[in-house]
């Protein structure tokens, strides 16, 4: 799904560039260009982000767990 129409970035780009280490906003902006425009993304673009770092977080939590 398309999350910034203005720069034709999509939700799955998003969840991407956290997988690289983009962690914040501030990063999306300049690394993808993300609110750079109109800005109507932002929320959306921040709520993608936050989900997504929230799974990896999960994810990390029960592979370290597995590995005790």
């Amino acid at each position: 799904m398309i999350v910034c129409v203005c720069n034709n970035i999509s939700d799955r780009e998003i969840r991407q560039a956290v997988e690289l280490g983009i962690s914040s906003m501030a990063e999306l902006h300049e690394q993808l260009g993300v609110g750079t425009c109109c800005g109507k993304c932002i929320d959306y673009a921040r709520e993608v982000l936050d989900e997504h770092l929230t799974t990896l977080h999960a994810t990390e939590l029960r592979f370290q767990r597995q590995a005790a």
